[in-house]
């Protein structure tokens, strides 16, 4: 390092000497370890138990009152449920879904959010259905042709899940299938009433509540807050892969 030093005592440093303090700064600051920045992720609980707890709720109250338990059979109670419970939970759930990047879980769970809200409305006054098949306050024919149609076009988009579910588990298609046997027997019932047809719905609509029970309880059942011989298998349907020729 060169330095030259004047008469008077001061240093003076050359072009050399400044290029070298210059250069030694910089590689002192590349050494210099950055800040550790420690990314904390969050994890999302599954909704889908939610979503399938909703569900058999829902199915479980209307079967029951289609097959008159308790002496009940006025289906106004199923607005509780299916508005207040499964509408509300199975449209988060499916939003969540959509989140999550689960396409299938996502349609299936907003359109049955959708499907408990206009099944509550029908028994709305205000929303003024009965009155408008309705003549001098008495409900005629027309409004139970009408519900027909209603749950026959749900039978419809139910089949529809429950074949784009066959690669899922056995309880979620075990609860699409009994769902499109127990509208399709309820569809008929509104065209051609039959006391055979309206007890068989209400026993397939409880046999899917049963598989929506367990599919629920398969997912929230887990180590981390119940025992392990009280777990339940989802059991889950594996089909291998078509060879290519």
């Amino acid at each position: 390092m060169s330095m030259n030093e004047k008469p008077d005592g001061v240093t003076v440093l050359t072009r050399n000497d400044s290029y070298y303090c210059e250069h030694r700064e910089h590689s002192t600051r590349e050494r210099r370890p950055e800040p550790v920045q420690y990314v904390q992720q969050r994890q999302i609980a599954d909704p889908a138990p939610l979503g399938m707890l909703a569900y058999g709720t829902v199915f479980l109250c209307s079967s029951l009152l289609t097959l008159g338990a308790g002496g009940v059979t006025t289906p106004n109670l199923v607005l509780v449920f299916a508005v207040f419970f499964g509408g509300i939970s199975q449209t988060l759930v499916g939003l969540i879904e959509f989140y999550l990047g689960n396409t299938f879980a996502a349609t299936v769970f907003t359109a049955y959010g959708g499907f408990n809200f206009s099944y509550g409305a029908l028994y709305l006054p205000q929303v003024g259905l009965a009155s408008a098949y309705s003549v001098n306050g008495v409900v005629t024919e027309e409004f139970t042709h009408a519900i027909g149609i209603y749950l026959a076009i749900w039978c419809l988009i139910t089949g529809v899940f429950c074949i784009g579910a066959l690669r899922t588990t056995a309880p979620i298609v075990w609860t699409l299938g009994m769902t499109v046997l127990a509208l399709a027997c309820l569809s008929g019932n509104c065209f051609h009433p039959n006391p055979h047809l309206n007890t068989a719905g209400g026993a397939f609509g409880i046999a899917a509540s049963a598989g929506a029970y367990y599919g629920a309880l398969s997912g929230f059942y887990s180590s981390a807050s119940t025992l392990e011989m009280i777990r339940i298998p989802p059991v889950v349907l594996a089909y291998s892969e078509p060879q290519s020729a």
